[in-house]
């Protein structure tokens, strides 16, 4: 009856089912649309956002610096590293890695406040992101705000971490406008360079960081091809007895002399040996060659020196089992030389490292003193068996009488921890004389010995024996 009042026989009424369905159906697909564009929506922001930090991310970072190419003014963008990261997770774990990087994220976007945005790449990396007429001054002026508060530890819930921050800047302005790409590359190529120039600095893309990094490459390539080829060499250096003037030791000193004849200084391809961890295949080379060198040179120490790179290998103290294992080398014999810069970057992995390899009956040196961060409380927790005196401080003593007090104080508390003295760069008899009169136990100088091939160690030990050398007879 209904039906009929709507003018819907019984043949209408299937007409006005379907009707009714695909109102229904239109309904529902509108309503799906609706929810799919708000979880696309949802998505895309997701996208755009770190989860550990909640800052944007490496994707709104290129969408950001491609919406404000073209202004007025430049781009300019900060790539800001922390230093030993890494460490940080293999000491305390990677809990705590993401909180001191939450941590970091609010002390860096502090810092920027309202003149420049914060994004996190990935790892350890943040970048600053800036426009208009004065962006490079403002994103550099952030930059060495958030060096100088990282300078101090990061305050976490149960412990403070101690990270420091290296910075690479790049810019965009004028006629010229790089890809967002190119901008970050540039800025990762200054931010290397603040690395190797000693971490804990800022550092503007040049032109020439791009050339210094194509040669730092080549040379790279070129360290590999002279291992393989044997084209280093191992010269040793003898100490002498500050008393007697007797040879008692030798520190062994790496050479590359390429096919051409010409020769490469350590200062130059050791620091890329260390950039591309090659420096633990040639340092592991170095000695074990110096061991069999000086297996048969009688009571003589050797001294080989680590790097960094190498004592942060929890592998190192292994290996130099197997060596000495391999060499037949007595370990009472064996100094290893560490310097300063080992034990800041690194003093917990060292500490331990250190602790296993004098197990093995090596003694450990602290090579270069004077000329960075050491304190009394490292002399004191890493008990080193000697004290190098670095040439600058022994030069600077002969010259002037506060760094020779500094000497003096140096060489007292050595004693007073027990440990040995060497005074390294001696090239002069007054010199080796006021560091003898200080309390020093060995010289190393010009003045006594040049390095040397260690045929010619075997001649020095035949013609005078380890104990009777004399100075004024072969220098």
């Amino acid at each position: 009856m209904l039906l009929t009042v709507f003018g819907l026989g019984q043949s209408g009424l299937f007409s006005w089912r379907w009707l009714l369905a695909g109102g229904v159906a239109v309904c529902l697909v509108a309503l799906g649309v609706g929810l799919g564009r708000c979880t696309a929506l949802r998505l895309d922001r997701g996208a755009m956002i770190d989860a550990l930090t909640g800052l944007p991310n490496r994707r709104a970072l290129h969408r950001d610096i491609a919406s404000r190419r073209g202004g007025e003014g430049e781009v300019a963008l900060a790539i800001v590293d922390l230093d030993g990261f890494k460490q940080v997770n293999d000491h305390f774990g990677h809990a705590t890695g993401d909180e001191l990087i939450r941590a970091v994220a609010i002390l860096i976007t502090e810092t920027c406040g309202d003149e420049a945005q914060c994004y996190r790449l990935s790892g350890d990396e943040f970048v600053l992101l800036a426009d208009g007429p004065i962006a490079g001054n403002l994103i550099e002026g952030i930059s060495r705000m958030i060096v100088d508060r990282l300078r101090k530890p990061v305050q976490l819930e149960r412990r403070a971490i101690a990270v420091g921050a290296s910075v690479g800047l790049s810019r965009s302005g004028g006629e010229e406008a790089p890809a967002s790409s190119e901008l970050l590359r540039r800025a990762d190529v200054a931010m290397f360079a603040s690395k190797r120039g000693g971490k804990m600095r800022c550092t503007w893309y040049a032109q020439a960081l791009d050339r210094n990094r194509e040669a730092r490459l080549d040379l790279d390539n070129e360290l590999r091809a002279a291992l393989a080829k044997g084209e280093f060499r191992v010269n040793y250096q003898p100490l002498v007895d500050a008393r007697t003037g007797a040879i008692v030791a030798v520190e062994s000193l790496l050479r590359w002399e390429r096919e051409d004849g010409s020769q490469i200084g350590p200062n130059i391809f050791i620091p890329v040996a260390e950039e591309s961890g090659l420096i633990n295949a040639i340092g592991l080379w170095v000695l074990r060659t110096a061991c069999r060198d000086a297996r048969d040179w009688g009571d003589l120490n050797l001294s080989v020196n680590i790097s960094a790179a190498q004592l942060r290998n929890p592998e190192f103290p292994i290996l130099v089992g197997q060596v000495l294992e391999e060499t037949g080398f007595p370990p009472e014999r064996l100094e290893l030389e560490v310097t300063e810069t080992c034990l800041v970057l690194d003093p917990v992995v060292v500490g331990r490292s250190l602790d296993v390899i004098r197990q093995f009956g090596v003694s450990i040196s602290l090579d270069d003193f004077g000329t960075g961060y050491a304190s009394i409380g490292f002399l004191r927790q890493f008990r080193f068996e000697k004290l190098k005196l670095d040439r600058s401080l022994v030069v600077d003593a002969q010259e002037d009488d506060g760094s020779r007090a500094m000497m003096i104080s140096s060489i007292s508390l050595a004693r007073a921890m027990k440990m040995g003295v060497t005074a390294e760069g001696v090239e002069t008899q007054c010199q080796a004389d006021m560091v003898r009169a200080a309390g020093a136990d060995q010289i190393q100088g010009w003045l006594y010995y040049r390095a040397m091939p260690p045929e010619q160690i075997v001649a020095l030990k035949d013609k005078f024996g380890s104990t009777r050398s004399d100075r004024s007879k072969v220098a």
